[in-house]
């Protein structure tokens, strides 16, 4: 299997590039300024208390002690995210590149909606050498059963990313999973684990992606998430000819 993280590579030799961040004027606060409102096991909320009688709420996938907001410049830059979102890319024997996506019951709103590959990074990805591919390939068996090969490629497209940074610190690495297969048959749900509900796959091609792009609405008129939105427009500029 091939792994390309050419964020990596690229964040490396420009490290030094980067401007100095001339804003010193931001609110300060501490580990002892914040307050755990709620400790559940997939979020949390925090009350952050950024000026004598000012809070701001935080949802968070972390721990106290790991918020994003408590991290310095350093820390800030070379964190790693919360998740793994992907874009799994299916190679039939025609040679034609098809996104492969699924519909997930995401519970805050309530319904089904056509979601890319996703999954939280695991405590084991973390120790190893590059734990967002390991991540992306553990859920891409779990969520639809394939397993990467030799013979494929999974790119790191871009290492983390803030999924709404004006209400929590969750954040996702996006990934592209080029894989091999004889058909679609290999395809299956049945590795999903906990609260997980799914409710079938598309395939989609180009055209159907770019409509899909174009409409911000799946085949029944729902609205989907901006991962699903910016997984078709990655899938576009990289495969459409």
């Amino acid at each position: 299997m091939k792994s390309v993280n050419k964020n990596a590579t690229a964040n490396a030799s420009a490290e030094s590039a980067y401007e100095a961040n001339p804003r010193t004027d931001r609110p300060c606060y501490g580990e002892e300024s914040v307050d755990t409102l709620c400790d559940a096991k997939f979020v949390k909320l925090y009350d952050l208390r950024y000026q004598e009688g000012k809070h701001y709420l935080d949802a968070s996938r972390r721990a106290k002690r790991d918020l994003v907001a408590l991290s310095s410049d350093e820390e800030f830059r070379s964190m790693l995210p919360d998740a793994v979102t992907i874009a799994v890319v299916v190679i039939l024997p025609d040679g034609k590149p098809r996104l492969l996506l699924n519909y997930e019951f995401r519970y805050p709103v309530g319904q089904y909606l056509l979601s890319p590959i996703a999954g939280l990074i695991d405590p084991e990805d973390r120790g190893e050498a590059d734990p967002l591919v390991t991540a992306a390939i553990r859920e891409i068996h779990e969520e639809c059963g394939l397993t990467v090969k030799a013979t494929d490629k999974v790119t790191v497209v871009n290492p983390c990313a803030f999924s709404s940074p004006g209400m929590t610190d969750e954040s996702n690495a996006f990934l592209c999973a080029e894989i091999h297969v004889s058909d679609l048959g290999e395809v299956t749900q049945d590795g999903c684990v906990g609260t997980e509900l799914f409710a079938g796959f598309e395939t989609v091609d180009t055209e159907t992606a770019a409509k899909l792009f174009a409409t911000g609405r799946d085949r029944y008129g729902n609205f989907f998430s901006l991962a699903t939105w910016a997984v078709l427009g990655y899938f576009l500029q990289n495969y459409r000819k």
